[in-house]
């Protein structure tokens, strides 16, 4: 691979891991504010455990997205590093 293939490659795969890591530790942020638009939408009657629910799942969302785009981030960082150090160039 050429070399600015390469240094692009690198630097998609640290988009990608830096997207995954703040979708990971800002996932209980983002379930909440999901949850609470969601409560806000119900009017007066809400269920609290049906809140509760929607917190965690859409927490869990988040989490599992951000771990999947973390991890293709650093493999993409991997396989370009790999590239860099066996190329002929």
């Amino acid at each position: 691979m050429e070399t600015e293939k390469v240094k692009s490659l690198m630097s998609l795969g640290s988009l990608f891991a830096l997207v995954g890591l703040i979708l990971l530790f800002l996932s209980n942020h983002f379930g909440t504010a999901l949850a609470d638009s969601w409560l806000m939408g119900q009017g007066e009657y809400a269920d609290s455990f049906m809140y509760q629910y929607k917190v965690q799942a859409h927490s869990n969302n988040f989490l599992v997205c951000g771990s999947i785009l973390f991890g293709v981030g650093l493999l993409t960082i991997v396989f370009a590093y790999y590239k860099k150090l066996n190329s002929k160039e």
